[in-house]
C-alpha cells in the first residue's frame, strides 16, 4: 500500500505539504497564506470553528478545488496545476470518510463497501465479495454485510464508511468531522478506530474537526485554523501549553480540561 523504500519501509518525511496557499471566492478570502506539513504515517488534526476555512482546505487537499495561489504537494507532486486526468490518479492515493458516513441508503453494507472496487477495478464479483468481507472482518464488522445503513448504529456506520474508504488501499485517509453528531461514548470508539487504522494499515490520516476533546486524544500534530489562517500548531502538549492567545481561547471555549486529557493520554501511551 503506497510507495515503499528499501527493506519495504515507507519513506519518512512529509506526505502532504501545503505551501502559502490562499483561496479567494470573488472578494472573500477563505484561506489566507496557509502553510502546513503532514508527516507520513501520522494523524494530523486540522481544527477550527464554523467558518474557519476547514472545508475549503479539505477540498483543496483532495483536488476537488484549486488554490488561488500557492502549492498543494502530495508525495512530492504539486497537484495545483494538474489537469483532471492527472488529478484522478492523485485522488486514488486518498480515501475519504465523510461526515455522517455518507453511505447509500438503498444499498446493503456489502454493496456500499464494494462500490469503489466496482467503479475503479476489473475484479470479478467473487473477488470483490471476498475483499469486502475481509475488510469488514478486520474492522470488527462480521455478519453485517446484508444489513442496510438504517439498521446500523452511528459507530457502525463510521466503520462501514472506513471500510469503503480503505478498499482501494489509499495512502492517505481524510476524515471530515468524524465525531460530529455522535454521543461521547461512540465518539471515543471512532477516535480509537482512527488510531487503530493508522497503526494497522500504515496510512497517513488527516482529520478535519471542531471537536477539541477528540483532537487532543488522537493527534500526533494539530493545526488550529481561524478565519482562514493557521493561528496555532504543534503536538497536543505544545498547543495546550503554548503561547497562542487564539489557541488558548479556543481550548477554553471548548469547555474541556485539556491538561487532564493530555495527562490521561500520556498515561495510556505508557501502559
Amino acid at each position: 500500500m503506497g510507495a515503499t523504500g528499501e527493506n519495504g519501509q515507507k519513506p519518512a518525511g512529509p506526505h502532504v505539504v501545503v505551501q502559502h496557499v490562499t483561496k479567494r471566492f470573488d472578494d472573500f478570502v477563505a484561506l489566507d497564506d496557509v502553510s502546513l506539513s503532514v508527516q507520513r504515517g501520522h494523524i494530523a488534526v486540522i481544527i477550527g470553528g464554523s467558518g474557519a476555512g476547514k472545508t475549503t482546505l479539505l477540498r483543496l487537499l483532495i483536488g476537488l478545488d484549486k488554490p488561488t495561489t500557492g502549492a498543494i504537494i502530495v508525495d512530492g507532486i504539486d497537484i495545483a496545476p494538474l489537469n483532471e486526468t492527472e488529478l484522478n490518479r492523485v485522488r486514488q492515493k486518498f480515501g475519504m470518510v465523510f461526515q455522517y458516513a455518507a453511505l447509500l441508503d438503498s444499498l446493503s453494507v456489502l454493496d456500499n463497501v464494494a462500490f469503489p472496487l466496482r467503479e475503479h477495478t476489473k475484479l470479478k464479483e467473487k473477488e470483490i465479495r471476498d475483499k469486502v468481507l475481509e475488510k469488514l472482518s478486520t474492522l470488527g464488522l462480521n455478519g453485517v454485510e446484508r444489513r442496510f445503513p438504517s439498521q446500523l448504529s452511528g459507530g457502525m456506520r463510521k466503520r462501514v464508511a472506513l471500510a469503503r474508504a480503505l478498499m482501494l488501499e489509499p495512502e492517505i485517509i481524510v476524515y471530515d468531522e468524524p465525531t460530529s453528531g455522535l454521543d461521547p461514548l461512540t465518539s471515543r470508539l471512532v477516535d480509537e478506530l482512527i488510531e487503530q487504522t493508522r497503526d494497522r494499515f500504515g496510512v497517513t490520516s488527516v482529520v478535519i474537526s471542531h471537536d477539541m476533546t477528540s483532537a487532543l486524544k488522537i493527534a500526533d500534530y494539530l493545526f488550529l485554523l481561524a478565519k482562514g489562517k493557521i493561528v496555532g500548531e504543534g503536538t497536543p502538549e505544545e498547543l495546550v501549553s503554548g503561547k497562542s492567545d487564539l489557541a488558548n481561547r479556543f481550548i477554553e471555549s471548548s469547555g474541556i480540561a485539556a491538561e487532564k486529557l493530555i495527562a490521561a493520554r500520556d498515561e495510556e501511551k505508557h501502559r
